[in-house]
């Protein structure tokens, strides 16, 4: 079978003669390519880790990140293959469950950029924590499978398949300390809130498999519209569905797993988690509410807006009263949540809402790269016995290391959305597609906790520029650290000052959905 640059052209002329065959054809296997290429380098690790001693450990690090560079090259290859070939995209493999489109290969892109800077950020961090073993890299890389289906999977069981996948490495990671109480406590909240939120998702899944017969998506929206907008059936599947789905993205009320997770987890999975699990989650949350349940988008419209309030007032309020950073990211996490729910509230809106579902993905974007870069030089703070999760550690920074401090500041003003930082950009978008939409209370309060936030993250610069120091101990470091504060200061700063270009790839990526 002849194919194309990207290794996948020529699929769509292999004609499929039965069902069985819809799931042998190379071209769906070749679309997968980078999740296979991503489960054997986890798999290498595994092996990889047997012959190497405590000094040598960096080598699983190595081999992730170059497993994760295959992937990367891969996925974009597919994005250059479709550009070149108008019409190639979206390919429907596995009699269309799942599905290669511009928003999947957008939002894989990102979370491999992000589980790669994770790994530059934990080489350090794992040696200082004595606990550097393969089975943390290898996990990452599973857990970036289950991402990227969630990113492109268009069928129930593929998607909670995918999600599984995801949220068991999430756990194992959580409590990857063995020897921290506060570690092993956190994963086992996080894993029995996880199963439940889980088991909430899989009722609401089963009613819609109820309702349509089918387990793909577009099966599901179609008989939903053929049910009137009062039907108690389609209102309890969407109202379970949504309630596994908030957890998942920890909105309000669903949010209580957040705090304790990051602060119990190793500080590079809490960045981790702040970043990759919320990505794939918001692709798996947009899949369901635009490819699924799009025909009771008013309904589920007037609920996101109600948990989209509550999650950025409980969110923005927690966060000032913090006193451990890890905690502190977690309930400004939330508060990110609540933003990118108001562009849900503006995708909801219909086809004037496909500006909502471009900010959206631009924030995504924007978030994981300040956000990382935060958490690397949280990171920084963990030296030989001394924790360094306490806010009071970034007393007197400036006066003992002031470029880490000018860094934080610089992704402090990011996250706060202050030009001309890639964070401006993102929070921009998101109000402009309130506006658009009509929704001006909701651009008014958001642009009212803007104002909130920007003060709590000014608590972290006042102790680091008008504290004295507490100690004197150097800021851990290391290769990994250093490139990885530099790509995530480069693009904060680049996005900010030039987003042309990712605005237009987040246009593109909107198109599968508003065309």
């Amino acid at each position: 079978m002849p194919l194309g640059p990207a290794g996948c052209l020529a699929f769509k002329a292999v004609p499929a003669r039965n069902m069985l065959s819809n799931f042998f054809q190379l071209g769906d296997y070749i679309i997968l390519k980078p999740e296979i290429l991503l489960s054997i380098f986890g798999l290498a690790i595994l092996l990889l880790d047997l012959f190497l001693d405590d000094a040598h450990k960096y080598w699983n690090a190595i081999l992730a990140l170059a497993g994760l560079a295959f992937a990367i090259i891969q996925v974009g290859l597919f994005w250059e293959a479709a550009m070149a070939h108008p019409g190639f995209l979206p390919y429907a493999a596995f009699d269309g469950r799942f599905t290669l489109d511009f928003f999947a290969i957008y939002l894989q892109l990102v979370i491999l950029a992000a589980t790669a800077i994770v790994i530059l950020i934990s080489v350090r961090y794992l040696e200082i924590e004595k606990a550097h073993h393969g089975e943390y890299y290898a996990l990452l890389l599973l857990a970036a499978v289950g991402m990227m289906a969630l990113a492109a999977g268009t069928d129930l069981i593929v998607l909670f398949i995918a999600l599984e996948l995801m949220a068991l490495s999430e756990y194992v990671l959580t409590g990857f300390l063995r020897r921290s109480r506060r570690s092993n406590e956190a994963a086992v909240k996080f894993l029995l809130l996880g199963a439940f939120s889980s088991g909430l998702l899989l009722y609401g899944m089963s009613l819609l498999y109820g309702i349509a017969g089918s387990t793909k998506l577009s099966v599901i929206s179609a008989r939903l519209a053929e049910r009137p907008a009062d039907d108690p059936l389609s209102w309890i599947a969407m109202i379970t569905l949504l309630a596994g789905l908030y957890f998942k993205i920890a909105a309000v009320p669903f949010h209580q797993w957040t705090p304790d997770a990051y602060e119990g987890a190793p500080t590079s999975i809490t960045a981790f988690l702040s970043v990759g699990p919320k990505v794939a989650s918001f692709a798996l949350f947009l899949r369901l509410m635009i490819g699924c349940l799009w025909p009771l988008r008013q309904e589920w419209q007037a609920l996101t807006i109600g948990v989209a309030i509550a999650t950025l007032t409980l969110g923005n309020l927690a966060a000032i009263t913090q006193t451990n950073v890890k905690r502190f990211f977690g309930y400004s996490t939330i508060s990110h949540v609540g933003y990118l729910l108001l562009g849900v509230v503006a995708v909801g809106s219909g086809p004037s809402g496909r500006q909502g579902l471009t900010a959206i993905l631009i924030y995504l974007l924007v978030y994981a790269f300040m956000n990382l870069g935060a958490f690397a030089v949280v990171v920084m703070l963990r030296r030989k016995n001394i924790i360094g999760d306490e806010m009071n550690d970034f007393a007197g920074l400036m006066s003992r290391a002031p470029l880490p401090a000018v860094l934080m500041v610089i992704f402090l003003l990011s996250l706060a959305g202050i030009p001309p930082t890639a964070g401006f950009i993102g929070k921009y978008y998101i109000f402009l597609s309130l506006i658009e939409t009509r929704h001006y209370a909701l651009a008014v309060l958001g642009v009212a906790y803007a104002v909130v936030a920007l003060y709590y993250y000014f608590r972290i610069v006042a102790l680091m520029f008008m504290k004295e120091a507490q100690d004197t101990v150097p800021l851990a470091s290391g290769p990994g650290l250093r490139l990885a504060l530099a790509v995530t200061l480069g693009l904060t700063l680049f996005i900010g000052i030039y987003p042309e270009p990712f605005i237009a790839l987040a246009q593109q990526a909107m198109r599968p959905f508003f065309s």
